[in-house]
């Protein structure tokens, strides 16, 4: 199988309690795609990859505003992130802030959240592998 050259080059970045998470692991496993976990709440934020991420994206699609660390923040730790030093300073300290998955791809490009279709055709797959 052709994926079989990418397995080794996906990661996923997340938290494996988080619901999107699991969707994006089950699919992956769905579609014979395995791929490297990177855990959040025990490797920590791999700082070098954050900063690359912001580069490829920009801070914003990262930070997850509408969850619930988000929203347990106090005011002054919210309004700290209206910048890229900020928001990563702020994605460091509260890891749970990010939004997942994270998905770093074979052709060096990043991803954020679940993305059925976008996956599909990041991994040549056609309907008929579901």
């Amino acid at each position: 199988m052709i994926l079989s050259m990418h397995t080794h080059l996906i990661t996923l970045y997340g938290i494996p309690n988080c619901d999107t998470v699991k969707k994006a692991r089950t699919w992956l496993d769905q579609h014979g795609v395995t791929c490297q976990f990177f855990d959040f709440k025990k490797q920590g934020v791999p700082e070098q990859r954050l900063a690359a991420w912001v580069t490829a994206l920009g801070w914003e699609p990262l930070v997850n505003t509408r969850g619930t660390t988000w929203r347990k923040l106090d005011d002054v730790t919210r309004a700290a992130a209206t910048d890229a030093p900020g928001a990563i300073a702020l994605m460091l300290a509260h890891p749970s802030v990010i939004k997942r998955p994270v998905m770093d791809w074979p052709d060096g490009s990043v991803s954020v959240g679940f993305d059925d279709a976008g996956w599909r055709q990041r991994l040549g797959l056609t309907d008929n592998h579901a």
